[in-house]
């Protein structure tokens, strides 16, 4: 609508228009006028979400004009969220952008870890940790390079961003927790690949088992009965961790033996040493020890003391084959490995007395 309207020039700056409106301004002096018409307001139009795809529908429209029309029936195909207008060229745009950018980061962290193999200075620990650091630094790297080539705007969805943030937050929290638990454990060499370990769950349950790989999130661990265990990294900087091979993959076993209080105990501990050594597992230096621990109920109660650097193999059959080695050895030089003995005290008392009485009878009376 358009409004004509006549006004002193002095009262012209305080005087609310609207665009299209038609105003006279008439001098304080009375002398002449000027007919002035306000400025149209311009349109605003939605902006593009995704710039990358009307530079790339630019260029390609250029090269081609039947494929240029078919991706304006595409980006026809749109809905405006506030100021924010989103086609189907656009979605399509960006599915091929995060494909290029997934696959070149993918490329990258293997040709990274190829490279750093090559590195013959840096242990595994080192390795693993620069392995780690260098994926999350190209994966970084690949997220912003994919938000530059698409050429979001990212005010566009700062009414998102608030919640969108806090719900990522709370959602990834312990994935971001496991992540740095990892990074510390690597950095002070306190785990890596390949160590024995015992870790307690909060019920008290231990896992035992070697450790095959340290990942983002999770270390896993396989017993030797090849059941894999898969420890969140947090577990392992706040439960008590049994490294066996730590600072030195030496491992003393212990291994209990009761002999008779018949016996000499001299010559089976020889024979205990005997079995000891003639595992081809058991370290020589240290050599195998055997230790009289107490008097027992019903046994001289031993503990053999011997030294292996291959937990991961196993320590249950280590056992077996010393006992069954000392098994052969004491049968061939007659040493008793006791059953469990109890002497009986039977107070006497009337009622005592008379099954005693009644036993005797009844036995005399059979034998008449």
């Amino acid at each position: 609508m358009t409004t004509a309207a006549t006004i002193p020039e002095t009262e012209a700056q305080d005087t609310a228009l609207q665009a299209g409106d038609t105003v006279t301004l008439v001098p304080t002096d009375g002398e002449g006028s000027a007919a002035v018409q306000a400025p149209a307001a311009p349109e605003v139009a939605p902006t593009e979400a995704v710039g990358a795809a009307d530079e790339a529908k630019e260029a390609i429209t250029e090269k081609s004009e039947t494929v240029g029309s078919m991706i304006d029936t595409l980006d026809a195909m749109a809905f405006s969220v506030g100021d924010m207008r989103i086609s189907l060229w656009d979605g399509l745009v960006v599915i091929g952008v995060i494909f290029l950018v997934i696959a070149l980061a993918w490329v990258t962290t293997r040709l990274s870890s190829a490279l750093l193999k090559r590195v013959t200075k840096l242990d595994d620990t080192q390795h693993l940790l620069a392995e780690k650091l260098t994926t999350i630094a190209i994966w970084a790297a690949a997220f912003f390079l994919g938000i530059d080539l698409l050429g979001i705007d990212l005010t566009a969805l700062a009414v998102f961003s608030g919640a969108f943030g806090l719900a990522i937050g709370f959602g990834l929290q312990k994935t971001f927790g496991n992540l740095i638990a990892g990074i510390i454990l690597l950095m002070d060499k306190s785990i890596k690949p390949g160590d024995v370990i015992a870790v307690a769950d909060q019920a008290g349950v231990s896992t035992f088992g070697q450790i095959r790989k340290i990942g983002i999130r999770a270390v896993s661990i396989t017993t030797r009965d090849q059941k894999e265990y898969l420890i969140p990294n947090e577990n392992l900087m706040i439960n008590q961790v049994e490294n066996w091979s730590y600072s030195s993959r030496n491992v003393r076993m212990q291994i209990p033996v009761g002999v008779s209080y018949n016996c000499d105990i001299h010559e089976a501990e020889k024979l205990m040493l005997e079995a000891a050594k003639s595992c081809k597992r058991v370290l020589k230096s240290p050599p195998p020890t055997a230790w009289l621990n107490q008097y027992g109920d019903s046994s001289v109660d031993f503990v053999i003391q011997c030294w292996i650097r291959d937990p991961e193999a196993g320590i249950g059959n280590i056992k077996s084959e010393v006992l069954k080695k000392l098994w052969d050895l004491f049968k061939e030089n007659d040493i008793e490995i006791p059953f469990p003995q109890r002497d009986l005290n039977l107070r006497g008392n009337a009622q005592f007395d008379q099954l005693i009485a009644a036993v005797a009878q009844r036995v005399d009376k059979d034998k008449s």
